[in-house]
């Protein structure tokens, strides 16, 4: 496992080291590879610990409160099973939400306020495999810019 030094970690993510340690000392993200275990010793970075602290760089660029952060780091490694780098996060003033799967959660709420997000992706091919169903027979139907349409599209049928 490859691991980075604090100097390099705090180069690479864009952070002093001064605020890199502090982070440290106050557990928001503790090094992987290596603690620092006393006088001398030296903290190392994994390349995980590297994408969370970009992600905590970002959040603060954002404009989110650092005590919020500490919030939903809590929130997202006890919640989120994948790479907390790959999450999906929707950020609105101070408050952050998760785009976990098809919900939203409010994860400075703890998990309160979810919404659900309804995927429009699938309904073009949910509607050509019932037209399908209904009209096996191969059909060819232009629909012109006078039918109804989504704003002038031409929706072809086969």
């Amino acid at each position: 496992m490859q691991t980075f030094s604090g100097t390099q970690a705090a180069e690479i993510v864009g952070i002093t080291y001064r605020r890199l340690d502090y982070w440290a000392r106050t557990d928001l993200v503790r090094p992987s590879g290596a603690d620092a275990s006393g006088s001398g010793s030296r903290r190392l970075y994994t390349y995980r610990d590297l994408l969370e602290l970009k992600v905590i760089k970002k959040l603060l660029d954002a404009g989110i409160r650092l005590e919020s952060i500490r919030d939903v780091f809590s929130y997202m490694r006890e919640h989120v099973d994948t790479d907390i780098s790959a999450a999906h996060l929707v950020i609105d003033g101070g408050s952050v939400v998760l785009c976990n799967g098809d919900d939203l959660i409010d994860v400075l709420r703890h998990g309160q306020g979810v919404l659900n997000v309804l995927p429009m992706s699938g309904v073009r091919d949910e509607v050509d495999r019932q037209i399908i169903s209904i009209r096996p027979e191969p059909m060819s139907h232009t629909v012109s810019n006078d039918d109804e349409t989504d704003g002038g599209a031409t929706v072809v049928a086969v």
